[in-house]
């Protein structure tokens, strides 16, 4: 993809899966409040900042009314998602002094589904792909989280099992089987009517990495992509996954640093 057409994507991308978000799950709602696009979620689930429209005079007490928000509405925590674009310059720093910790920056990428579900793989020797329908499949893929992160995820979980149960399709998930043992996993999130489709949780056991795997995984999902008529998927990588995401054809649209308020934290925005 060449720079202009990477530019074209990421604001399509920013209009569609940002600006424009629909909620990630039954009972979730995204709200455009003035400059900003939030979601918030009863229950367990994803409550954050998807996009934001700021500059120096407005940032911090946008910020402040965010946080005054989701701490009225009592969460545990939250998330300003931000990217490597927004503005300002110094958000990231206005985030910071809010009481707000950066995790680790992740890269923004995308590929033409088209070209991604044509790649030539096949299942490595014993590898299988079972896909997730109910909750025993959700189990299996916590089980590969877990082996392969070293974290539990009850939101993820509780997600999973929610859509599946009232919106299915809006999600694909598989889990790659070593007999009768899970070695790998990962969904896709499909929202009505958008053109991107993101790629989410993929991971390997380490014993299991280097055997095409993920590869696999990514092309699996391409092709039930194109039969939905989406044209791109996207994923926030780690650095682990970049190398490999950009041998299968990925483009770097910019860099996203998940920002988390929680309550009771150290710092100006602490509830």
């Amino acid at each position: 993809m060449n720079t202009d057409e990477l530019q074209r994507i990421r604001a399509e991308y920013d209009r569609e899966v940002r600006r424009d978000a629909r909620p990630d799950a039954a009972g979730a709602r995204v709200e455009r409040v003035g400059a900003v696009v939030r979601q918030t979620v009863p229950g367990p689930g994803w409550n954050g900042v998807l996009w934001s429209d700021l500059d120096g005079a407005t940032a911090d007490a946008e910020i402040a009314s965010q946080v005054a928000y989701f701490a009225g509405r009592g969460a545990d925590d939250f998330e300003w998602k931000l990217y490597g674009h927004d503005r300002p310059a110094d958000l990231g720093a206005r985030l910071r002094a809010a009481g707000f910790v950066p995790e680790p920056s992740e890269t923004v990428m995308v590929g033409r589904v088209e070209e991604l579900a044509a790649l030539p793989v096949e299942p490595p020797e014993g590898i299988t792909l079972r896909t997730v329908t109910d909750e025993a499949g959700v189990d299996l893929m916590m089980e590969v989280h877990a082996g392969a992160f070293g974290t539990h995820r009850p939101r993820i979980r509780h997600l999973m099992l929610t859509l599946l149960r009232e919106e299915p399709e809006t999600i694909a998930a598989v889990v790659a089987m070593a007999g009768d043992t899970p070695v790998s996993a990962a969904r896709m999130e499909m929202r009505p009517g958008c053109s991107f489709a993101g790629l989410w949780g993929g991971g390997t056991l380490p014993q299991w990495r280097g055997r095409g795997i993920y590869r696999l995984l990514v092309a699996h999902r391409a092709r039930i992509a194109a039969e939905r008529g989406i044209r791109h998927l996207n994923v926030d990588a780690s650095e682990d996954s970049r190398p490999i995401l950009e041998r299968l054809g990925f483009a770097v649209l910019g860099t996203t640093v998940p920002y988390v308020w929680q309550a009771g934290g150290s710092g100006p925005g602490a509830a």
